[in-house]
């Protein structure tokens, strides 16, 4: 009996003092043929000119049990700006605005992550844009994460985001002071993302 009882005592400490298996975050590929990016800015107050990017591409980590993103990185390439009006993206290209000659990447690199609520958060991460870089929050929904019900039928996670930015912050202040341009940016996402082992 003194023998069991020590065996039982034993077995007991191994398992409290044994360290508790935790689930690694998953990496995530965004799908570009899933991915949407608007932006609005106010045109000499009469109403906000849209557009958005057409080249992205990136990946980040995703904690499923815990619904944390962790770090990652996303990447637009600054010419493929798109506003239906090609006089007007030509210009959006050149020095006054996103110089894509000298600067052909965006980059926005994940630094943290808050919830905020049962399947929303803000991340906070760094976008290099004109060769400065400023931390940015972003309100993020995550949608949905199952199998996809058609098509690659891999493991898929559906984001909602956005965020409101000054591109003054950036160096960018082409027609502020006379107010031909606004400098606040909104900034809208929608994306697929998916899980890389089934993804490669």
């Amino acid at each position: 009996m003194k023998t069991f009882l020590s065996t039982a005592v034993l077995t007991a400490s191994l398992a409290l003092s044994a360290p508790v298996a935790m689930a690694e975050p998953e990496t995530y590929i965004i799908d570009d043929e899933h991915f949407s990016m608007s932006f609005e800015v106010n045109h000499i107050g009469y109403a906000p000119v849209m557009g958005m990017f057409r080249d992205v591409e990136g990946k980040f980590g995703y904690d499923e049990e815990t619904q944390q993103l962790t770090s990652g990185t996303l990447t637009f390439k600054s010419k493929s700006v798109f506003t239906n009006h090609d006089k007007r993206d030509g210009h959006l290209r050149n020095e006054d605005f996103l110089n894509s000659g000298k600067f052909p990447d965006i980059t926005f690199e994940i630094t943290s992550f808050e919830t905020t609520g049962e399947n929303t958060g803000i991340v906070t991460g760094d976008l290099t844009l004109l060769g400065k870089t400023r931390p940015v929050d972003v309100d993020v929904t995550l949608n949905k994460s199952a199998d996809y019900p058609i098509g690659h039928e891999d493991y898929t996670l559906g984001i909602t985001a956005e965020t409101t930015i000054k591109r003054s912050n950036w160096g960018m202040t082409y027609g502020i002071d006379q107010d031909l341009v606004g400098d606040d940016v909104r900034l809208r996402f929608g994306l697929e993302a998916v899980k890389e082992s089934d993804w490669l």
